[in-house]
């Protein structure tokens, strides 16, 4: 079985309504052009702001599933037709936490929401303390059956935690969706590919890592096959990535490459 994926690399900007503008660009696009059969954004495709921001600024900015960007990206993919994965920025409902959650939506082509994953390791490094405005979430991501495999997901310095990728993989996950916003910094692009490469590689699935890009991020999104093959690539400009994945690459992976029943789990404890 195949599937057409896109990958939308795109920056974000303060203004939601630029953003879901963009959204919509996109997916007229990847589905007129491309024949795109599931989209995805990067982490916090919602709303970005720049550095000096007041934190008040920032969390107020928050929504619900139920607010107006959410709801508005259900409609925009019920009406192309298309799968849509993106990152928002969710509320909390502790009257004591002005933190916020940092959310992924998965929105069937119907416009349905079928799955809901907030970020649970964040990412205090280089430097930066993102636990100062988010709050993690509790538990990682199940799983879910698609008309196009079963969907795995996590976010962006998730990366960096094995367990979580195996996580995904023991729960069935062909394919692992890694919507991120990976910052410059020296050596940072060495190991945003290694550790893409290395999450596909060990548990024999594909990983689709989509990256923000501007001054502050990256960008150079990657997909990478079950063989630990990068089998497509952005740059570190805005655009568009298709490819069509196939699925059976997984199971012909596995079965000349069966690491994953060779495991010994009894011995990890």
């Amino acid at each position: 079985m195949t599937f057409q994926i896109v990958m939308a690399q795109f920056g974000s900007s303060s203004s939601k309504q630029e953003n879901l503008d963009k959204a919509e660009k996109a997916l007229q696009e990847a589905t007129s052009l491309h024949q795109a059969d599931l989209v995805v954004f990067p982490e916090a495709f919602m709303s970005f702001y720049q550095i000096g921001t007041p934190r008040e600024r920032k969390l107020e900015d928050a929504e619900p599933l139920e607010g107006h960007f959410v709801t508005t990206m259900q409609s925009l993919a019920k009406r192309y037709g298309v799968w849509v994965i993106f990152g928002t920025r969710e509320t909390t409902e502790d009257s004591e936490d002005d933190r916020v959650y940092n959310s992924t939506v998965i929105i069937d082509a119907d416009g349905q929401i079928t799955g809901h994953y907030r970020k649970t390791h964040l990412y205090d490094a280089f430097g930066a303390q993102e636990s100062r405005d988010i709050k993690p979430g509790t538990a990682l991501f199940e799983p879910i059956d698609t008309p196009f495999g079963k969907l795995g997901l996590f976010v962006c310095y998730e990366l960096r935690f094995p367990e979580i990728a195996r996580y995904q993989a023991l729960h069935g996950a062909d394919v692992i969706i890694v919507p991120s916003g990976w910052v410059r910094g020296p050596v940072k692009e060495r190991h945003w590919e290694n550790l893409v490469t290395t999450r596909a590689l060990e548990n024999t699935a594909y990983v689709v890592a989509v990256n923000q890009v501007n001054e502050f991020y990256i960008g150079q999104s990657l997909i990478v096959d079950p063989m630990g093959v990068v089998v497509a690539r952005g740059a570190e400009t805005e655009t568009l990535i298709p490819y069509r994945i196939d699925l059976e690459r997984v199971h012909e992976v596995r079965t000349k490459l069966p690491s994953h029943i060779h495991r010994q789990a009894h011995l990890y404890g």
